[in-house]
């Protein structure tokens, strides 16, 4: 199994400018209400299995969730898939950026 790479809210943030990065947040919809990362997509943990599909395997995804933990699974999960994965450490709790609610 391969490791994951973890990455700062700060590196997150720097490497969102850049065009093939794509943020998901793979918190439940009550959590994501109350403030999600602005270019983040949602994609409830749950819903992964099904939404790699539509994933593009050319672009790195940074996954998020609240502490860290399910976006980790999550991380694994599409590792597994051949995707490009980073998991943001500590997730929205340690997360200073903007957000939209």
């Amino acid at each position: 199994m391969a490791e994951i790479k973890e990455i700062s809210p700060n590196e997150v943030e720097q490497m969102m400018n850049q065009k093939n990065i794509v943020v998901i947040d793979v918190r439940e919809d009550e959590e994501v209400a109350q403030g999600k990362i602005k270019q983040a997509k949602h994609i409830k943990l749950g819903n992964i299995p099904e939404a790699v599909s539509e994933l593009d395997k050319d672009k790195e995804y940074i996954m998020v969730c609240r502490s860290g933990a399910r976006s980790m699974k999550a991380s694994m999960f599409m590792d597994e898939q051949g995707f490009k994965v980073l998991n943001m450490k500590g997730g929205m709790l340690n997360w200073e950026g903007d957000t939209d609610i």
